[in-house]
């Protein structure tokens, strides 16, 4: 009985983690080009009362097994990298990824973060910066007398100042894209760093090896589908509530037993 009781433990806690999971999705549900996670599952070791194949007598053997289950964990949880929907903004330095590839950010610490958030400002100086006014590599800097800034599909950045109509470049944003995306670790703020299992960043223009377009005054929407998350809620609670009731009867039959040994 408490094998049964161990075994539905880790289904409650297989069910709990879906629920976490789920309910961060649907929190950032509105997060700019956040990317919803699903949790995998896998059995854990199986306890061998008889192992398949092995001799019954000595000329026959048994065609199947008795294995007991020790029930289920979670394996990892993956991010879902489809395209999220670009939404227009006005904001000329709302930027929007179509495609693969991530924005570079220089962290305080010196080290390069990525994300597709492109809601990106101007620092004091000038300098393309994220919402935590951490500056976009390679530097783009946009004078002060600028009085329009276009940027292009390739990532190609050209201001106007007052007295000329001929567009100036002034800078070039870079996308970067990972062999195993997957393998990003997130940092929170919308931020991800490489890691040995993402491999190293692969820098390059828009457009360019297999690079999605950026895409000027959009942004990239959360890719969360709320009807399907509400679905998988349901699933999940479902799946919880079985597990309750079946560790209630296991308990209850425990009580029945201690009962029956001590009437005897």
């Amino acid at each position: 009985m408490n094998h049964a009781l161990d075994t539905i433990a880790t289904g409650l806690q297989a069910s709990q983690m879906m629920m976490n999971t789920i309910a961060d999705n649907l929190s950032n549900v509105n997060t700019t080009g956040f990317k919803s996670e699903t949790p995998e599952f896998q059995s854990l070791l199986y306890q061998d009362g008889i192992q398949p194949g092995a001799n019954s007598t000595g000329t026959t053997v048994y065609p199947s097994g008795l294995e007991v289950g020790t029930g289920v964990k979670v394996a990892s949880i993956k991010d879902t990298l489809t395209q999220g929907t670009l939404t227009s903004t006005g904001n000329p330095l709302d930027l929007a990824i179509n495609g693969n590839g991530y924005f570079q950010i220089l962290q305080p610490n010196g080290q390069t973060a990525y994300t597709r958030d492109g809601s990106f400002q101007l620092n004091q100086n000038g300098q393309l910066v994220n919402s935590s006014g951490y500056q976009v590599l390679p530097n783009v800097t946009i004078p002060a007398n600028a009085t329009s800034v276009t940027i292009g599909t390739d990532g190609t950045v050209s201001i106007t100042t007052p007295g000329s109509s001929a567009a100036t470049q002034v800078g070039q944003i870079q996308l970067a894209t990972f062999v195993n995306p997957q393998g990003l670790q997130p940092l929170g703020g919308n931020l991800f760093t490489s890691t040995t299992s993402s491999g190293t960043a692969i820098a390059g223009a828009p457009q360019s090896n297999g690079l999605g377009s950026v895409n000027q005054s959009y942004l990239e929407s959360s890719n969360v589908d709320v009807v399907q998350a509400m679905v998988n809620m349901i699933s999940a609670e479902r799946a919880y509530q079985l597990g309750t009731q079946a560790a209630s009867a296991i308990d209850n039959q425990l009580n029945y037993l201690a009962q029956a040994a001590a009437g005897a």
